[in-house]
């Protein structure tokens, strides 16, 4: 009905591309490089995990994408707070972390003809880091993946802008939730930009995360003075009393999902459910599809996030 949906094998063997030399439940491992594109840096520690497993084994981080959302509205705001966690890590002697990208790009709106390569790109600077690091550093068995913590209008921007880059990217967003059929692409984050989950649950090897976790017992008030003592401390100090204390905020799950060996514990095979009305406040419905051309996370371990955080933190070799 929207657009002209990937055929099911093809999504099938786009998806399973390098799914056997994974390293867990996912065709993306510790081992893919990673774009992280997300919002605000104040209210969960997404960034932090991202700088931390970038230095010890984790998922090479390649891009950081800020955009605005129509919760965290000011994109200046956004990127500052993102500046200054990469200011930090550099730092506190941590290696190979990229600039912040600030990318200003409206939500989609469904074309007339309800068409997806009927919509006007933006041709954001969040997408177009998306297409020329995807050309840079994709291999067949190794694509960059998108970590999302937002809205995925850039994501769905980059395919308008070249549509090959879904052969060379898979996206992983902490998004919607389960339902008894498979998943929803709503609250959090799926509500932002409904058209933008059109693109990319039709196009993109994609992956939603919608298992959340307690992350304000990542840090503790009493764990704050065990922090190391340089600038990643002082931030993730200054930081804690503001981490948002709902579960479904937890955008970091995107991340340790395919970068954190073992957290991923339960997964579902989805496609999108293409004959569903267009609803203006979420994307569409994933049904449940073994062959379909997306997974959702359904199980995760949450003790292993802290406990890994923890353990890059104190670990002398870390900085």
């Amino acid at each position: 009905m929207l657009g002209v949906a990937l055929s099911v094998a093809a999504c099938s063997e786009l998806l399973d591309a390098g799914f056997d030399q994974s390293h867990g439940l996912l065709p993306v491992d510790e081992r893919n490089p990673v774009i992280v594109y997300e919002d605000d840096w104040s209210g969960d520690w997404l960034g932090e995990y991202a700088v931390l497993l970038a230095n010890t084994g984790g998922p090479p981080l390649v891009g950081i994408i800020v955009n605005a959302s129509k919760i965290w509205g000011d994109l200046s705001i956004n990127a500052s707070g993102w500046n200054d966690l990469v200011n930090a890590a550099r730092s506190s002697g941590l290696a190979n972390i990229p600039d912040v990208t600030a990318s200003a790009g409206t939500p989609f709106s469904m074309p007339a003809d309800g068409n997806i390569d009927s919509t006007v790109p933006n041709n954001s600077a969040g997408a177009q880091l998306i297409v020329t690091l995807s050309r840079q550093l994709s291999q067949p068995d190794r694509p960059i993946v998108i970590v999302s913590g937002t809205s995925l209008t850039d994501v769905a921007d980059a395919y308008l802008i070249d549509p090959t880059v879904v052969d060379r990217v898979v996206v992983v967003a902490a998004l919607g939730g389960t339902t008894t059929s498979g998943a929803s692409m709503d609250a959090p984050n799926g509500d932002m930009d409904p058209w933008a989950d059109w693109i990319v649950a039709e196009r993109f090897r994609y992956v939603q995360v919608s298992t959340y976790y307690d992350q304000t017992g990542d840090v503790t008030t009493a764990e704050i003075p065990s922090l190391p003592s340089n600038a990643i401390g002082t931030r993730i100090a200054n930081k804690q009393p503001n981490i948002i204390a709902v579960p479904q905020a937890s955008d970091q799950v995107a991340l340790l999902a395919m970068g954190l060996p073992g957290f991923t514990t339960g997964v579902q095979r989805v496609s999108p459910d293409t004959s569903a009305a267009f609803d203006p406040t979420q994307g569409p419905p994933l049904v449940s599809d073994p062959s379909g051309n997306a997974w959702v996370v359904t199980q995760i371990a949450s003790p292993l996030a802290g406990s890994r955080l923890w353990q890059m933190l104190l670990a002398p070799q870390t900085f």
